[in-house]
């Protein structure tokens, strides 16, 4: 497999100009203010099931975005067309809009001096472009080493091989102009195991930015065979409070559901069980967790927001304690505080880890639940009440003993976080999210 380092400099050129003669434009019509986001993305998914190519998807996707102000009023619009005819369009649409929008005193750019000035390259692009031949000969081979596994693995759901890259520019009136390039590469594949009436799926992926970093195909499909054969002869358990690890690739929706909480638009519209917890003690004091938006070459990895704001490295919660929310310029200013640099969300979210791996956190538990999947999204943001559909291992004398399905995990967020034990060594590289296998102390499971 090889990967290629395309010249985007004409496709970037094109949208860099569509950009400025947007900001143009919006000065032109009279607008105290304006930006413009253009972007553009490209990609091929191949998908196999049972020896043959299923589908073949061919994607090629460009926008314009555009914001303009006057004064404290605001519209916006959108076109995929990049003709200089239909960017003025755009931004007519966008002051038309804005004719009729309510004041908002919180409205407008980032603050000046708060733009990203010398960007770094962070090494995110990687283009890979494969033929569907070539496409279609890795998802074969990943989807045949499942299937040929164990001969209880007695179908498949597909296996698929995925590449995708795009530019995006963004630029505003106070003078940025910021350019990102981003690749993404995967693999996966979905396959069934079988003995007697007894049926059960699991799956595996693998994502880079660059294709040398994907797992092969015959590690995938191992991968993919050896979880779902785990499952096999999954039972309920009776309703019971105990000890509960969230394995790596599902530990890190805990930290979703935080982050959900302290963002800026739950906290101005009051809507979140972390209303008023800053500097407040949220978990154990070892917990850490941070924002490494300059990492390079990471799946969450940024040297500016959506808005032109410049990144760096800051911690959430030290010691337990909430040090910062999550803001943009909006919800900053809606609360009285400044951006955090969060326009369009985290970046490489990191919680730091134990000495442990899972086997050595399994091995210390006596009775309790390994949860590898999670059904369902029964959160209240506003309570912190939890509960979700669940499946995974159980575990007796820190060991496994048998598979587990239909049951519910349940519980409040504040006393999860509160209760985390120890957080594994075990971190998932496909993710933004970087996390490991997080133990709860005392969760309700409710089956039986």
């Amino acid at each position: 497999m090889k990967d290629s380092e395309e010249n985007t400099t004409g496709v970037d050129a094109g949208l860099s100009d569509a950009v400025q003669l947007a900001l143009k434009e919006a000065g032109s019509r009279g607008a105290s203010s304006s930006e413009a986001a253009a972007s553009l993305s490209q990609g091929l998914s191949v998908n196999v099931r049972k020896s043959e190519i299923e589908t073949v998807e061919h994607t090629r996707d460009r926008n314009l975005v555009v914001s303009v102000y006057f004064g404290q009023r605001t519209g916006s619009a959108s076109t995929s067309d990049y003709s200089p005819a239909a960017v003025k369009e755009t931004v007519l649409a966008a002051c038309n809009i804005a004719k009729w929008t309510e004041e908002d005193r919180c409205i407008g750019l980032a603050d000046p001096e708060r733009l990203a000035k010398d960007v770094m390259d962070l090494d995110l692009y990687h283009p890979w472009t494969p033929s569907v031949e070539e496409a279609s000969s890795l998802a074969l081979e990943c989807e045949a080493s499942a299937l040929g596994a164990d001969a209880r693995i007695v179908n498949s759901e597909g296996a698929s091989v995925d590449a995708h890259q795009g530019v995006e520019v963004y630029g505003n009136s106070l003078g940025f102009i910021g350019h990102t390039q981003k690749s993404r590469q995967g693999i996966s594949c979905s396959v069934i195991a079988g003995v007697g009436d007894s049926m059960q799926r699991d799956y595996w992926y693998s994502s880079a930015r660059r294709l040398g970093d994907l797992d092969t195909p015959v590690q995938v499909g191992d991968q993919a065979a050896r979880r779902t054969l785990r499952r096999l002869g999954a039972r309920r358990v009776p309703t019971c409070k105990v000890p509960v690890i969230y394995e790596a690739p599902v530990a890190s929706s805990l930290l979703g559901h935080f982050i959900s909480a302290i963002s800026g638009g739950a906290l101005y519209r009051k809507a979140s069980f972390l209303l008023d917890h800053l500097d407040k003690k949220i978990f154990p004091e070892f917990v850490r967790i941070h924002e490494q938006p300059l990492i390079v070459g990471g799946m969450g990895s940024a040297a500016f927001d959506g808005e032109g704001v410049a990144t760096s490295a800051r911690d959430i919660v030290s010691d337990g304690i909430l040090r910062g929310y999550v803001l943009g310029s909006y919800s900053a200013r809606r609360l009285d505080m400044q951006t955090t640099g969060n326009a369009g969300g985290v970046h490489n979210l990191t919680i730091d880890t134990g000495d442990q791996n899972l086997e050595q956190m399994i091995s210390g538990i006596d009775e309790g639940f390994l949860v590898t999947e999670l059904i369902g999204f029964g959160i209240n943001n506003v309570t912190g009440d939890y509960s979700r559909g669940a499946a995974g291992l159980w575990i007796e004398n820190g060991e496994i003993a048998y598979p587990v399905e239909e049951v519910t995990v349940a519980g409040n967020l504040k006393d999860i976080f509160q209760n985390i034990a120890a957080i594994g060594n075990d971190v998932d590289p496909r993710r933004s999210t970087r996390c490991g296998s997080i133990l709860v102390e005392g969760l309700t499971i409710a089956g039986d």
